[in-house]
């Protein structure tokens, strides 16, 4: 069964940093784009990270450049997002998807997870 999970998620003070997860199952992620998404309520869904299967090249949204880090680890069939200097604004579901095309996409991607929660807030 293909499938892929989030976690490390939860509340941090603004400042704070956490690495979110996503790993999978029932399929090798080393070749899929895998793109991090996150929706705050109220908001439309925005992506936030991206990292290609064909050569590893990573993308971000500006507003988190130079704060966020996406990296895989094929031993692990894992990739993760880490988070630097987050801020309020940051606060949202935080969800994960795999393209087998390998090019990172907007929108389009094969399989999505149910998403993990990050809260920042003093």
């Amino acid at each position: 069964q293909v499938q892929l999970v989030e976690s490390g998620g939860g509340l941090v003070q603004p400042g704070g940093s956490l690495r979110v997860s996503c790993a999978a199952s029932g399929f090798s992620l080393n070749s899929y784009a895998i793109g991090w998404f996150r929706q705050a309520p109220g908001k439309e869904r925005e992506g936030v990270s991206c990292i290609s299967g064909s050569d590893d090249s990573t993308y971000y949204l500006d507003s988190v450049k130079g704060r966020f880090t996406i990296a895989r680890d094929n031993a692990k069939n894992t990739v993760y997002l880490r988070m630097n200097r987050l801020t309020p604004e940051d606060t949202a579901v935080y969800y994960c998807a795999a393209r087998w095309a390998g090019t990172c996409h907007r929108t389009n991607y094969n399989y999505w997870g149910q998403g993990t929660q990050v809260t920042v807030s003093s």
